[in-house]
């Protein structure tokens, strides 16, 4: 698969990808303008811009991109290793690093009816929206309309099948404390910047009582936003709805302000 095709691929797949190219060069070097390489949020990547120490510095460069959002132009000289260069072609490269952010996604774990009135709002806001319940009759856009992936698998099993980035929020609008159990140690083992959780108080202590039990540390567990969502005094799933989204904008936008600050 060509590289530009493996892009776009990823970033309809909702991956944080970097794309390095080759833009000017001088003397001896290993790769000519318009030579580029595909970085992912994991360190993979396809493609080469010449090997070496200077693909070494390129990749931890796009991966710092993939972080803070922001484009590199990064200009290296391979004449002098002894004087800090890494390499000794005898010319001089530029390369240009673009992010490629995952889009803003809100993943809904469970189908009832607040989990509707999120898929729904997300939904309208924007977001990538994905749905996960392990009752398959209900994970469906004919139950569920607004979603842009269905899974309907259990939900120990959605960290596996969602890329989790800088802007992935996990709504956990689940039907009962066991399944909070059984899945909020795989999502709490991300990086989710929010994991929300639907309950009382009361339903929230037991929670963490039962994942203190099971070893989870106490500064994991505080990673958890329950009850869920802003304060609004919200009763109906559409006012739950509103209120979950509204915690989720206000932590993205805080995000953004330390984007533009860095």
């Amino acid at each position: 698969m060509a590289l530009l095709d493996r892009l776009n691929e990823a970033i309809h797949g909702g991956q944080a990808v970097a794309l390095c190219t080759v833009v000017n060069t001088t003397g001896s070097v290993p790769r000519h303008p318009g030579t580029k390489m595909l970085v992912f949020a994991d360190g993979r990547f396809e493609g080469t811009v010449g090997g070496g120490e200077t693909e070494k510095l390129v990749l931890q460069e796009a991966l710092a991109a993939m972080a803070d959002g922001r484009t590199r132009f990064l200009r290296y000289e391979l004449i002098d290793v002894e004087k800090g260069d890494p390499g000794i072609c005898g010319g001089t490269v530029t390369i240009f690093v673009e992010p490629f952010l995952s889009a803003p996604t809100v993943v809904v774990i469970g189908a009832g009816h607040v989990g509707r009135a999120v898929v729904h709002l997300a939904s309208w806001l924007g977001y990538r929206v994905v749905l996960s319940d392990d009752r398959a009759e209900l994970c469906t856009p004919e139950s569920v309309p607004g979603a842009d992936d269905y899974l309907a698998i259990p939900i120990e099993q959605v960290p596996e099948r969602v890329p989790v980035g800088p802007q992935t929020y996990f709504v956990l609008v689940t039907r009962s404390v066991d399944v909070d159990l059984k899945g909020l140690p795989p999502i709490l083992a991300t990086g989710a910047p929010y994991i929300g959780l639907i309950g009382s108080q009361r339903r929230w202590a037991h929670c963490q009582e039962k994942l203190l039990e099971a070893g989870l540390p106490q500064e994991q567990i505080d990673r958890v936003k329950s009850p869920i969502g802003l304060e609004i005094n919200a009763e109906t799933p559409d006012e739950i709805a509103v209120s979950i989204m509204a915690e989720i904008t206000a932590i993205r936008n805080e995000g953004k302000r330390h984007f533009r600050k860095a």
